[in-house]
């Protein structure tokens, strides 16, 4: 019994940074951006709201196509693919986020993002 209680204690440990991660969600773009850009992002933040990561994934794939040189289009690709287990290529989009962030503290101190490309 005592074992399994360790067991438990420890799981429930090392669940919880990934917890505290999974509360990430995409990004609003930047005052000014490609219109284009932001429509496909709005509609991907509101099928992420709706638990729809795949759709979510497709808009804001489209709006990287409108303007692939925005930092938070490309957290919150990695955001979905993440969330849809492609750890390989999330940790792809952070790191294109990370390198276009200008100072972006949301970008740059999140969790998600450094759990995959470290600091």
């Amino acid at each position: 019994m005592r074992i399994i209680i360790s067991v438990f204690f420890a799981l429930v440990l090392i669940s919880l940074p990934l917890t505290a991660m999974a509360k990430e969600g995409p990004m609003e773009l930047p005052a000014g951006s490609n219109a284009g850009a932001d429509m496909h992002n709005k509609a991907g933040i509101k099928h992420w709201g709706m638990g729809h990561a795949d759709e979510a994934l497709k808009h804001f794939k489209e709006a990287a196509a409108e303007d692939s040189s925005i930092a938070e289009i490309h957290f919150n690709e990695a955001v979905a693919l993440d969330a849809l287990g492609d750890h390989g290529a999330a940790t792809t989009h952070f790191k294109k986020a990370k390198s276009l962030a200008k100072g972006n503290k949301k970008i740059l101190e999140s969790p998600i993002l450094n759990g995959h490309v470290g600091h």
